[in-house]
């Protein structure tokens, strides 16, 4: 292990020290701690304060600033970023003051809006999505996809983490799929999620084409040539976006789309259709029922226009 100067502010000591993190959290929380620290440092910098250690009116007056125009989670995110960092570089930790405290809750007051929602997917906005899809392979794989999600409320990091391993064709026709890993479960428990008839032929007819070869249950396509990686969440969110406008929805109704939108309508479906709010709990995997409520909150307005 290096040594670390407490007096240094090198970019090179706690980009070091942050590989120590790899593995331990989520890649998409890894990025967003990076950027976060990246983001304090050059600030530090711009202002002429020291970033590591930093001070507690140094860290009190970023947030103050971040907190225009950016969202109270993110503002929270990034004092999580950097008391990590102070930790990992095992200096002082200025968020620990009671003067950061302070600031963080008057802004935590200020901010009074409610915490943004996706926009739901339900099933027969579903249908529409899916028929607009091209007549190609990309087309193809598409359809599965944005079925599959539905059919497993999953998380776009969920969908696009799994392998033809975590797949199991049941005598049925439908489908058992294991997802290892999610945001609500780091250590790999797993669970279990099912898939209607009509979607596992949708996903064989991509497997069939994809091949054994290929490890991505969902993998890009270059020049009608699979390519053996996963798909970023990036394009979860675009095609769900890119559908909704093929369909000739309003921009204000693509813009409120986002990755998590299938993960929403259907657990909106599944309440509308009578399940309890545990069965639907077990089926999503939310370890909290206040998250849950908030998908769960317009249900009774999901019929759309």
């Amino acid at each position: 292990m290096c040594t670390i100067n407490p007096h240094s502010t090198s970019l090179n000591d706690w980009q070091l020290e942050f590989k120590r993190l790899e593995g331990a959290y989520a890649p998409d929380t890894m990025r967003a701690y990076y950027a976060d620290v990246t983001i304090f440092v050059k600030w530090c910098k711009s202002n002429a304060l020291p970033a590591f250690p930093a001070t507690p009116s140094g860290v009190s007056q970023f947030l103050e600033e971040q907190s225009q125009g950016k969202s109270i989670s993110t503002v929270k995110r990034r004092l999580y970023s950097i008391r990590k960092v102070h930790q990992l570089l095992r200096l002082p930790d200025p968020t620990t003051d009671q003067g950061v405290f302070l600031t963080l809750r008057r802004i935590r007051r200020s901010k009074l809006s409610r915490p943004r929602q996706a926009k739901g997917l339900p099933q027969d906005y579903l249908q529409k999505f899916l028929e607009v899809q091209p007549d190609t392979l990309l087309g193809l794989r598409n359809r599965a996809m944005l079925a599959l999600g539905y059919d497993l409320l999953a998380r776009r990091s969920e969908l696009v983490a799994l392998n033809g391993q975590d797949l199991l064709f049941r005598e049925d026709g439908t489908l058992k799929v294991l997802i290892r890993r999610s945001k609500a479960d780091p250590f790999g428990q797993g669970r279990l999620a099912f898939a209607s008839l009509n979607t596992t032929q949708l996903v064989k007819l991509w497997l069939d084409w994809r091949g054994p070869e290929i490890e991505p249950l969902f993998c890009p396509v270059y020049h009608g040539v699979p390519i053996d990686r996963c798909l970023s969440v990036t394009t979860v969110k675009r095609i769900i976006k890119s559908s909704a406008r093929d369909i000739g929805l309003p921009e204000a109704d693509v813009k409120a789309f986002s990755g998590h939108s299938m993960r929403v309508g259907a657990a909106q479906d599944l309440l509308t259709k009578g399940f309890d709010t545990a069965a639907i709990m077990r089926a999503g995997g939310w370890k909290s029922l206040n998250v849950l409520a908030r998908y769960l909150e317009h249900a009774e307005h999901n019929v759309w226009a």
